[in-house]
């Protein structure tokens, strides 16, 4: 996957539109790239799924 898909994936998931975002393990280098220049990255939370996938879903944060 390319990383403007990413971003695309990532702004679904920020708006609602998707509730999760599935991360298989050869696509991991790419979407790490595009999450660690995030400034609400740590909204994003992974979790460990099965052979290696990551899922992750958006926390908003409470204010």
């Amino acid at each position: 996957m390319n990383e403007n898909l990413f971003e695309e994936q990532i702004n679904a998931l920020k708006e609602g539109t998707i509730s999760e975002l599935v991360i298989e393990p050869k696509d991991f280098t790419a979407f790490r790239e595009v999450w660690k220049n995030l400034p609400d990255r740590m909204s994003i939370v992974g979790e460990a799924g099965l052979n290696g996938r990551i899922i992750y879903r958006y926390m908003k944060e409470e204010k």
